[in-house]
């Protein structure tokens, strides 16, 4: 009976946070709390995920150098995705601090400013893309033969960044207010035009031209654009905790510098992670496409699997950021290690999956038998750290979480710069490993900044931080 009442209970806890329950979370069970945000964040970053994982799914039957050129350009957008992700810890820890202090007009404020700051990004993004995406791809490696199949991807992809921007930091206004409902929605809605248009686009079914590349380019773009109308449609006042009004998007300079000042911090946080990144695709371009079709295949399917990981880490960011505006640090902290103990389950079930089956899983993108051997490397190896992981991505997002976005940025740049990337060099080139030394570096560098990060935490100067 107990059993069956536990179960019940489950259900209806996810049904309320499916639906969208409004509950104030510096109040009571902090388990429930946890599980209210984290199940539709979870479901929203698998979600983009999915993203990742189709444009290699549909474009893989074009050749190893379209999937090279998919892998080359997200590279790029990485750095894209650096900024929005860097802006959005700020809007986040910023909203979720107003909302623990119940002061919703200026969490509006807040919002209003946000679309501003986004809109200039994808102005100066876009206007990149649409003149050097020749020049983009080849400082990335790329051959002639690879930039001239690939340049009107990288270049779609590009201008159309506005679409990415929005969906980054209009979602981290909805998760702030722990609005994560609303968030998931946009994601599903984006992702499931994405699949319908992506092979149609891409090899020309029924009566869509055959566009190849720049068929997948667009339809990635036609489903988050559609996914951002939903968003604009919510935070313009339909059934949300935000509401913004044509007032609220005035230009406010203190509360945009504001926003600024805390997302310096993030923006090079992630532009330090990014950096490395590309760093660590250009050592495997030096092996060819193979290599590089097989790194970026097993990276989407990790990516699949570390998204709904980052699902958990920011409902710890909203949990911190909320019980720390309502004057409860320690309730923030204990947040932090409940939902910690979870990722930590998650991930290492994901990693024994992977460690067990890797060439089963990869084969489902390609039948290129060099192509699958790197890809199985890729991810055998970086599944050994997943445990490690799951800890230093939830404990990282706690820093931001609190408005500390410095303290994360000062690791990342000793574990992925000072150590990742010297580390990657050297085991792939004077160790002799090739490819295989880049993904044990990124496994080393992980599990040491987990290390480092949960050290600094639990020194506790993160719970003075005021925004």
């Amino acid at each position: 009976m107990t059993t069956i009442q536990e179960k019940q209970g489950i259900l209806h806890l996810f049904k309320r946070a499916i639906k969208g329950d409004h509950k104030d979370l510096t109040q009571g069970s902090i388990g429930v709390a946890a599980f209210l945000l984290a199940v539709p964040m979870v479901l929203e970053m698998l979600m983009e995920s999915i993203f990742a994982i189709t444009d290699i799914f549909f474009v893989s039957g074009l050749g190893a150098e379209a999937v090279a050129v998919v892998g080359l350009t997200e590279a790029v957008l990485t750095l894209l995705y650096a900024i929005a992700i860097g802006l959005s810890m700020a809007v986040t820890a910023t909203i979720a601090r107003r909302y623990g202090e119940k002061n919703i007009e200026q969490a509006d404020i807040v919002a209003g400013q946000t679309l501003w700051i986004g809109l200039f990004v994808a102005l100066v993004v876009g206007f990149i893309g649409l003149n050097y995406a020749e020049d983009i791809l080849a400082m990335m490696g790329a051959s002639e033969s690879l930039i001239a199949s690939g340049k009107s991807y990288t270049s779609i992809m590009l201008t159309g960044s506005i679409t990415i921007v929005y969906l980054f930091l209009i979602n981290a206004i909805f998760r702030g207010a722990g609005d994560a409902s609303i968030a998931m929605r946009s994601l599903w809605l984006a992702n499931g035009i994405n699949i319908v248009l992506d092979p149609m686009l891409i090899y020309g079914i029924g009566p869509f031209p055959e566009m190849g590349l720049a068929g997948a380019a667009i339809a990635t773009n036609i489903g988050r654009g559609v996914g951002v109308a939903y968003q604009l449609i919510h935070l313009f006042g339909y059934a949300g905790k935000i509401k913004v009004g044509l007032h609220h998007l005035a230009l406010n300079l203190k509360v945009s510098w504001q926003l600024l000042s805390v997302s310096f911090g993030g923006v090079v946080q992630f532009l330090i992670g990014t950096a490395s990144w590309i760093a660590l695709v250009r050592i495997v371009s030096t092996y060819g496409s193979d290599a590089v079709a097989g790194y970026t295949i097993a990276i989407r399917i990790i990516m699949f699997t570390i998204l709904p990981a980052w699902g958990l880490s920011n409902a710890v960011a909203t949990l911190v950021g909320q019980n720390l505006g309502a004057g409860q640090p320690d309730r923030a902290e204990q947040s932090v290690w409940r939902i910690a103990k979870y990722n930590v389950y998650f991930l290492l079930s994901v990693a024994l999956v992977f460690i067990i089956f890797p060439k089963a899983i990869v084969s489902l993108f390609t039948a290129d038998p060099l192509v699958i051997e790197y890809g199985v490397a890729c991810l055998r190896y970086i599944s050994y750290g997943y445990g490690f992981f799951a800890i230093g991505m939830i404990v990282v997002q706690a820093f931001n979480g609190a408005g500390d976005t410095m303290t994360p940025t000062k690791i990342n740049f000793l574990c992925y710069w000072l150590i990742q990337i010297p580390l990657a060099y050297a085991l792939a080139s004077y160790a002799g490993l090739g490819p295989t030394g880049v993904f044990v570096a990124i496994t080393l560098s992980q599990s040491l900044l987990a290390l480092v990060g949960v050290w600094v935490f639990r020194k506790g100067h993160w719970k003075l931080k005021t925004i």
